[in-house]
Order: structure tokens, then sequence, then C-alpha cells
């Protein structure tokens, strides 16, 4: 019977420590050098992360990344989903090694550019209804729901330490469609998010948008206007759940 149980008491040991990163994250410096002209951002939620980075002069792009990761005894493994400062990484594997003083985290690894060393400081680490790794798989329109199923071509959101993130991209053509964030409140089945970065438009940083929301069937069910004043409805299932990967 022992021998039966340590299977899931280890995947629960593990699931712990991965709880270790989970929440919103600031880079503080790279290779001993601060981060003063741009604003890095990374979320890590439900064994995945992304990251967006922008100019803070003119809230201009920069780039975008994120994908799964797992941490065991001190060794962070990140893969690339996506990746738009070099697509031809996409599916390349990182290790870190990972150390943690009160809010600073600190990952160093060997890369094909050298030692890294990144410092980061944990902005935060509460959750909320709408904490979690979701990707879209409805929408209704006219009252009619119509259902998808997220494979390599898909849009995620990720939300946690009071950050949003979604992006869309397709992880086997290495295309990037689009991304944005932002800080966010989730309370009472009202949903509210300010645009801090956003790839397509960089203007529309500062806006702040407000939604519906409420969990139905363990699903995000989403709807209000969009930025444009068209009327959306969006469903989100947990990402475990709803992306299906090519077998």
């Amino acid at each position: 019977m022992k021998k039966f149980l340590a299977i899931p008491l280890l995947f629960f040991a593990c699931s712990l420590v991965a709880q270790q990163l989970e929440g919103a994250w600031k880079l503080v410096s790279q290779n001993q050098v601060p981060v003063s002209d741009q604003e890095f951002i990374k979320i890590y939620q439900d064994n995945y992360f992304s990251f967006g980075v922008k100019n803070l002069a003119d809230n201009s792009f920069v780039g975008a990344g994120g994908g799964p990761f797992s941490l065991e005894s001190g060794k962070l493994q990140e893969t690339l989903d996506f990746f738009t400062m070099n697509p031809d990484l996409v599916g390349m594997v990182t290790s870190f090694e990972v150390s943690r003083t009160g809010n600073r985290l600190t990952l160093s690894a060997a890369t094909p550019k050298g030692p890294l060393v990144e410092v980061w400081e944990q902005i935060s680490a509460a959750n909320d209804d709408l904490t979690g790794n979701w990707v879209i798989t409805g929408r209704k329109r006219d009252d009619q729901v119509q259902r998808s199923t997220p494979g390599a071509r898909r849009t995620i959101k990720i939300l946690s330490g009071g950050r949003f993130q979604w992006v869309a991209f397709n992880s086997e053509t290495r295309e990037f469609s689009g991304t944005g964030g932002g800080t966010y409140t989730a309370q009472g089945g009202k949903y509210v998010e300010t645009i801090t970065f956003f790839s397509r438009d960089n203007s529309r940083v500062g806006a702040s948008l407000g939604f519906d929301y409420g969990i139905i069937d363990g699903e995000w069910h989403h709807s209000g206007l969009s930025s444009q004043g068209q009327p959306i409805y969006e469903i989100w299932t947990p990402y475990a759940m709803g992306y299906k990967p090519a077998k």
C-alpha cells in the first residue's frame, strides 16, 4: 500500500514546491546591472509562466515569453511556448538554480550567451476568484455558445498576484499574434483590468476596462464591452483541462 501512495505523495510535494513561485514578480537586476529603463513583469501560476517587457520612457512594447515550468529541489526548469525576441528558441528548456530570501528571488543559469543571474522582487502572491492560468474555449454570439478545443494555436490568460497577461500564439509554427497585460481586481462578480503594456498599441496603456464575471462549473464566464465598445462574452477554461496538446 505504501508503495502505491508514493507517486501521489510525490506529486503533491512537487506541487507545494512550485507554489513557492506563484504570484507576480518584477525584474530588479540582470548580471548585477539594475533594470531601470524597462519594466519586466513575470507571472508564475499553475505550473505556467509568462512575462512582458516594456520601455518605461514611452510604454513601447519590447517582448514577451512564457510556457510550462517545474520546480524541484531548488532546480527550476522553464520551457518556452512563445518567445517574441527570438522565435527560434520556442521549445527550448532552460534550467535555473533558485534561491529565495524574503521577497527576493535569484535565478542563475548557464546560457549560450554566458552566465545569467537575475534578481526578482515579488509584487504580490495574493489570490482571488480568478487566480489561475486559463485558455479560451468558448464565445457567445447571438445567444449561441460556440466552443473550440485549443491546440497549438491558442489564447491564454494568466492571473496571479494582482497581475494579468493574455497571449495569443501558435507553439508549432512559433507564430505570435499579440499580448497585453497589467493590473486587475476581481471581487463580487466584477472584474476590472488596467493595461500597463500592449503589443499592438501602446497608446492603450493606462486604460481600464470593467467586466462581469462568474465561475460556472469551474469555468470563467467573462462578459461586457470590448475596448471598441462591442459586446463580448467569453468562456475561459483552466489551462490544464482545456488545452489538448498534439500527441
